[in-house]
């Protein structure tokens, strides 16, 4: 089996959380192969712009996933193990890169990204990076009032 190492944003502002739908109709997070001995963090970031037009700073590393699937392409089995990434965007905008295959997308309230997106780790990793970027904006805003 093939292991391919890559690298993803899971993208906040205020309550909302950025994802993408792709042309086989699955709602999914922004993320990809990290390739020449690249960070994994750079990748996150550059995924995060080049599949969204989303420019964003990174809070914190949120875990890790990983998923197997045939890849008729390579005639054998690959298994995608993905690094994750806590990220704030500078701004609500983006942009959704049709040319890479992805049909929709954009920032949407935690609930209704929870119904949307495809697979269910997907899912629990939003609801746990949700709760992290809140502890995070929590203690920031207890230092600016201190």
């Amino acid at each position: 089996m093939l292991t391919r190492d890559c690298a993803g944003g899971v993208v906040f502002i205020d309550n909302r959380v950025f994802i993408l739908k792709n042309h086989k109709r699955e709602w999914v997070l922004p993320k990809g192969a990290i390739r020449n001995k690249q960070l994994a963090v750079d990748v996150a970031l550059e995924r995060v712009k080049y599949e969204g037009g989303v420019e964003a700073n990174v809070i914190s590393p949120a875990g890790e996933t990983s998923y197997e699937f045939y890849s008729y392409s390579r005639k054998r089995p690959v298994c995608n193990k993905i690094d994750w990434f806590i990220m704030e965007a500078t701004s609500d905008s983006f942009t959704i890169n049709k040319k890479e295959g992805f049909v929709d997308g954009g920032f949407f309230s935690i609930d209704e990204a929870l119904e949307k997106i495809t697979y269910s780790q997907d899912k629990s990793l939003v609801r746990l990076a949700f709760r992290r970027y809140n502890f995070y904006r929590n203690q920031e805003l207890a230092e600016t009032v201190s």
